[in-house]
């Protein structure tokens, strides 16, 4: 039986989008790109301070890393809950007691007496900041469709990506003048930014007619459609493959780069930026080609990408080439996955406007709560280059049998329109 994967079709109706003027699609960019963008930011910010809280709170590298993982597992959990709840009362009122939840668990951060608090509070931030991502996602999915769709996603994308570029480079500046508890002081004004915003700036996107019931029985309704559709199943488990990659680079790379090859943390901030640079450019590339060829296609292409970077960032650890054998074949791999990040998006997006809001947290959940879960791994075999790259080359294989043998590209003729 062929999987079939289909996207945005033609519509009767002009999307609501269409009708806004160019200065309100600027700002819906900002607006909502600095909403997804507390996700990543919330996450990256803290980076370069991973040495300095496991000296503080005297924890082991495991355990820092394990911030990470609660951060991720707690935005996988937010996006489930958030979700389906935007997609039955609207998706303004969600989103503003999610990023305020956010503002509450920063502030807990930066009284936190042991590592354990520090879980506790990455896991309720890691709930707020879920709020942003899914609903901003789902809010372009209501206002938009075909192109437009894709040039707004991959809009928000570019915006949401100067977080990783930014937040480390900030996060390490900070740490000249704070300790690691200011960081956190800084994502608490973020959050509390986000939330007034929010409230003043952003009007309803979801109609009445849209919406359904927020119940137990609705949300299983609105799931079991999803997860029995194997075409979106096959698109999440890429995307969370996908992330996986990344994640594994995102939980070593201060470790590997500022303990084994002591690098500063202003330039590991450097490094991370240049790689967050490639991956931006390569979000606007991925728009581009899909003006001319599925998504799936370039889905495949990205993967093809990284797949080849990951396996010589692997074969070069045998040859120990010096930093210069990591950083190259590295940036690459992070880079491309700018190619894949929009196209997950719009294929799982393009075809369920209803439930959008659903169909966006399972996406995120997927790829928070896979890649979050899976790449401390990386810690427990030593943080060196020879085990984030495995864990990024299995990752990386595994979403290439997915894309081929379940989404099936050779199958899928729609283009979008």
């Amino acid at each position: 039986m062929q999987t079939h994967v289909s996207v945005a079709r033609p519509v009767p109706t002009r999307p609501l989008g269409d009708l806004l003027t160019r200065r309100e699609r600027i700002t819906y960019v900002l607006v909502l790109g600095a909403l997804v963008a507390l996700g990543p930011f919330t996450i990256d910010l803290y980076l370069p301070a991973f040495p300095s809280v496991a000296a503080e709170l005297v924890a082991s590298d495991s355990a820092i890393q394990l911030t990470l993982t609660a951060t991720t597992v707690g935005f996988a959990l937010g996006q489930l809950i958030v979700g389906p709840f935007s997609d039955a009362v609207g998706r303004r009122r969600p989103l503003i007691a999610a990023t305020a939840v956010h503002v509450l668990a920063s502030i807990g951060v930066v009284m936190a007496p042991t590592i354990e608090w520090v879980m506790a509070g990455r896991v309720l931030q890691g709930i707020g900041a879920a709020g942003g991502a899914v609903v901003a996602m789902a809010m372009v999915r209501d206002l938009f469709a075909g192109q437009s769709l894709v040039r707004m996603l991959s809009r928000l994308v570019l915006v949401m990506g100067f977080a990783p570029v930014l937040a480390p480079v900030i996060g390490s500046q900070l740490l000249r003048f704070v300790d690691w508890r200011g960081i956190f002081v800084v994502l608490a004004f973020y959050g509390l930014a986000m939330t007034i915003v929010a409230a003043v700036m952003l009007v309803e996107t979801h109609p009445i007619e849209r919406r359904g019931k927020f119940s137990s029985a609705q949300i299983a309704r609105r799931y079991r459609r999803l997860l029995l559709n194997p075409a979106f199943v096959g698109v999440a488990l890429v995307g969370a493959a996908t992330f996986t990659s990344l994640f594994a680079y995102l939980s070593a790379s201060s470790f590997i780069l500022q303990g084994l090859y002591e690098m500063s943390a202003q330039e590991f901030g450097l490094v991370f930026g240049v790689n967050s640079v490639g991956l931006i450019a390569a979000t606007q590339i991925s728009a581009r080609l899909m003006r001319r060829f599925p998504p799936q296609y370039v889905t495949a292409a990205g993967l093809a990408i990284m797949t080849a970077g990951a396996a010589t960032l692997l074969l070069l650890t045998r040859f120990d080439t010096g930093l210069s054998g990591v950083l190259i074949p590295l940036f690459f791999t992070i880079a491309a996955t700018g190619l894949v990040m929009p196209t997950v998006q719009v294929m799982a997006l393009a075809d369920h406007a209803s439930e959008a809001g659903t169909a966006a947290s399972l996406i995120g959940a997927a790829n928070m709560g896979i890649a979050g879960s899976l790449s401390p791994l990386v810690g427990v075999f030593g943080n060196t280059v020879t085990a984030m790259a495995s864990m990024m080359l299995v990752a990386l294989v595994v979403a290439n049998l997915v894309l081929w043998l379940v989404v099936r590209p050779r199958t899928s003729a729609d283009v979008l329109q």
